[in-house]
């Protein structure tokens, strides 16, 4: 994804390529402080995500199901504990509403075949609050690091996307560097690659201003709507039956959005004058 951060910064440049060198000199290889703290959440994901494939190879499907969503209650838990906010007991409702929401959305009935792979569920169970711990802490993190200066959102993802890619590449080269040496990297990218590249890079973008300028657990409400639109996309594009699970899902995705966009009750309001006695009239007096 860092090349599209980096077509984006050009722009914002006025299309100037000296600008553009200049400013990545500045702030991305002249700032290796500021490139190590970016590193954190960079590492955190790559680790998240190893650990969900662990997890998802020692679990049923449904289990890993459920339990993975435990990462949107998890993500307010630190959004609350490292940002020093609040949330009103309706928003923690509506954040495991949604929680609950998106495991049927995505429910899938077992399938009766049984599994050929050996399961270790204490191990899966270990991936997977990991996995859970992760999502959490490096969204917040990442979140917090995007807060607490003027710099820019592009550069602060090119700065996190550079030490992902870097971890990214040596993990290929350990486990397909055979392969990679002898067809070439881009071995194997069709048209379809290309495109789902591309998606993923927008959707990065997208992700990038969500998190600036509202927070992770919108984040996280903004991904359940996506998967319940996406779905009823596929409906009409590929005639996918929807099931029970999945309406109920969908309404209890549609009602924490909408409980947890509620205004808050301001319990400093000036307590009307009928309603106070003769003695306190007085003293507002």
């Amino acid at each position: 994804m860092a090349p599209s951060y980096i077509i984006t910064l050009f722009c914002r440049e006025s299309g100037s390529l000296s600008r553009l060198i200049t400013s990545l000199k500045e702030n991305v290889f002249g700032s290796p402080k500021e490139l190590l703290k970016l590193s954190v959440p960079s590492l955190v994901y790559a680790l998240q995500n190893n650990m969900a494939f662990v997890a998802l190879s020692n679990l049923d499907a449904a289990v890993y199901q459920v339990t993975y969503q435990l990462k949107i209650p998890c993500t307010a838990l630190c959004t609350v504990l490292m940002l020093k906010r609040s949330l009103s007991k309706l928003q923690w409702f509506s954040v495991f509403m949604l929680c609950g929401g998106v495991t049927l959305v995505q429910w899938e009935p077992a399938q009766a075949t049984k599994v050929q792979v050996e399961q270790n569920p204490w191990l899966g169970f270990v991936a997977i609050a990991v996995a859970v711990l992760c999502s959490g802490f490096a969204g917040v993190y990442f979140e917090k690091v995007l807060k607490s200066s003027d710099t820019s959102l592009w550069v602060r993802n090119i700065q996190m996307y550079l030490s992902g890619i870097a971890v990214t590449l040596f993990g290929v080269y350990m486990s397909d560097g055979a392969q990679v040496l002898e067809k070439g990297f881009f071995y194997g990218y069709t048209h379809y690659v290309w495109f789902v590249i591309f998606l993923a890079s927008v959707g990065g973008l997208y992700t990038s201003v969500v998190v600036k300028y509202t927070d992770n657990i919108m984040k996280g409400f903004s991904a359940a709507a996506a998967i319940v639109l996406s779905t009823v996309a596929s409906v009409i594009l590929f005639g996918l039956q929807l099931t029970t699970t999945f309406l109920v899902g969908a309404i209890l995705v549609c009602i924490s959005i909408y409980f947890y966009g509620f205004p808050r009750q301001d319990t400093t309001k000036i307590q009307p004058a009928e309603t106070k006695s003769p003695k306190e009239r007085l003293d507002t007096v």
